[in-house]
């Protein structure tokens, strides 16, 4: 059994973390696809269960659908409400028979949504059906993989516990490849420049019509070699850089714009759970707090009933 916050090394894992990316592109095109549009792009997420990803349900004749990514035996299966129930073993196939894999089981299932295309959010984008070099993989680095985004995602949940605004939930963007959580200042944000690679602006401007403070966890890459957690605000305030921000082993990456931990700094840490805490809290004070955010009306204590804005006594105040 993998422990909790287990290992993570990017460049042994990585061409094991590419392929599990290329595969979850693919099974991302299903809630894409068939769902109607959730504000941010909510609904294309995946969400971190027990055994793997999951995406949202999807409607098909007769009840719903899901597919999910079972890490713990490298499989993927369809399970619907109509009592379909069947899957394919994981082993490193290529893109293109993965697709055709995913796609054949969905039309047996009965769901007729196209899942074709290429990927998002990566620089060299293949169409799906092209893509046809065999993948390297490994069912324990997998297992290390799910282990740690589990990890992620339970600090992240508590973390939403302790805001009665607009929150996101802890959800993983298979486009990025990265865990986020993202609260809402409730206010407007400037119209988003865009610019992701094989990502609509429109797509992007959307997911940015608000002020955010967002943090998220991702194995690496994009100009941090290891896997790290991240905070950044949007629209970036003055002066957030230069924040003082928890634990110690954080520090702001200027080209990214954003706030980094490393995950190594978090499993070493004497309470993993609480560096973590202290950075999600740390740096979302500091968007705030920068932002002018209304925080007395936007947060309660972590975990614990959140009473209703009180009007009329803030009127007397």
């Amino acid at each position: 059994m993998t422990q909790r916050w287990p290992e993570l090394d990017y460049e042994a894992d990585r061409r094991v973390i590419e392929t599990l990316h290329a595969y979850l592109q693919v099974m991302g095109k299903l809630p894409t696809r068939a769902l109607p549009w959730c504000n941010h792009s909510w609904h294309l997420a995946l969400r971190v269960v027990p055994r793997g990803f999951r995406s949202y349900p999807v409607e098909m004749p007769g009840g719903e659908a899901e597919v999910i990514f079972d890490c713990l035996s490298s499989a993927v299966a369809v399970e619907s409400s109509t009592g379909f129930a069947d899957g394919f073993e994981v082993a490193g196939q290529s893109v293109a028979r993965f697709h055709e894999q995913l796609a054949g089981l969905l039309r047996h299932a009965g769901v007729s949504t196209d899942i074709s295309g290429a990927p998002n959010e990566v620089e060299t984008a293949i169409p799906f059906h092209e893509d046809t070099d065999e993948r390297e993989w490994d069912e324990a680095t997998l297992a290390r993989i799910h282990r740690a985004f589990s990890d992620a995602n339970r600090v992240f949940e508590r973390f939403r516990s302790g805001f009665v605004g607009k929150s996101s939930p802890s959800h993983l963007f298979w486009g990025s490849f990265d865990l986020a959580v993202t609260r809402f200042s409730g206010r407007e944000a400037p119209l988003h420049p865009g610019g992701f690679p094989n990502l609509p602006d429109r797509v992007t401007r959307e997911a940015y019509s608000h002020e955010v403070a967002s943090a998220g966890f991702w194995l690496g890459g994009g100009g941090v070699d290891e896997a790290a957690f991240y905070a950044y605000g949007y629209p970036t305030p003055d002066g957030f850089g230069e924040a003082a921000v928890e634990p110690e082993a954080a520090y702001w990456h200027g080209e990214l714009g954003e706030f980094v931990l490393p995950y190594a700094a978090v499993r070493e840490a004497e309470d993993p759970e609480r560096a973590l805490m202290q950075f999600l809290e740390s740096t979302y004070a500091a968007v705030a707090d920068r932002g002018e955010w209304a925080r007395d009306r936007l947060e309660i204590p972590l975990g614990q009933y959140g009473e209703p804005y009180d009007v009329e006594a803030q009127r007397e105040g």
